[in-house]
């Protein structure tokens, strides 16, 4: 092969390359552009965009979006008895501020908190979470103790994650969703 045959077969070759190696996807999650589409339709950074996979539960497509500055998700089970939240937000979790910090919009309860692995298990009033720190942002499942219990919350932790496109398109509305 010709110096110049090598020359025009790489560059033939480099899209095809690039690719492959996923030039345009962060690993595990949607194409940057449409993360960012998505982000923008909800009124939140692309950074706080998070969801998650809990057998019997699916997402509530109406629930989505951006609530006091965070990216928030409602979960609810099949038969709608049940939901978990999802939220997102920029605040920071230590064990130094773990108690001191409100769980949801329980405000005058005491917060417990207990490490479980990477995560913060939280409970305070008739309400628990789960908090996992990652990436600069909180990530947070929180339901009522009575209504969803704490393994189902455990899954959703343990099963948080960025969105693939395919996921991004289940959160938008189908006539928005189309082109993610």
């Amino acid at each position: 092969m010709t110096q110049n045959s090598r020359a025009l077969l790489s560059l033939l070759l480099l899209p095809i390359l690039l690719t492959g190696c996923g030039a345009d996807k962060e690993e595990g999650t949607g194409t940057a552009a449409g993360l960012d589409a998505a982000a923008k339709t909800w009124g939140v950074e692309p950074e706080l965009v998070y969801v998650t996979e809990v057998s019997g539960y699916t997402v509530f497509q109406a629930s989505v979006g951006e609530y006091n500055g965070e990216f928030a998700a409602a979960y609810r089970s099949k038969d709608r008895a049940t939901r978990f939240g999802l939220f997102v937000d920029r605040r920071t979790l230590t064990a130094e501020n773990c108690s001191e910090q409100p769980l949801g919009e329980v405000t005058a309860k005491r917060v417990s908190c207990e490490r479980d692995g990477d995560a913060w298990y939280r409970k305070a009033g008739a309400s628990h979470e789960y908090a996992i720190p990652r990436d600069g942002v909180v990530i947070r499942l929180i339901a009522d103790t009575e209504k969803v219990d704490r393994a189902v919350l455990r899954k959703a932790a343990k099963t948080v994650h960025r969105p693939d496109d395919a996921e991004l398109a289940e959160l938008l509305p189908a006539t928005n969703g189309a082109g993610i």
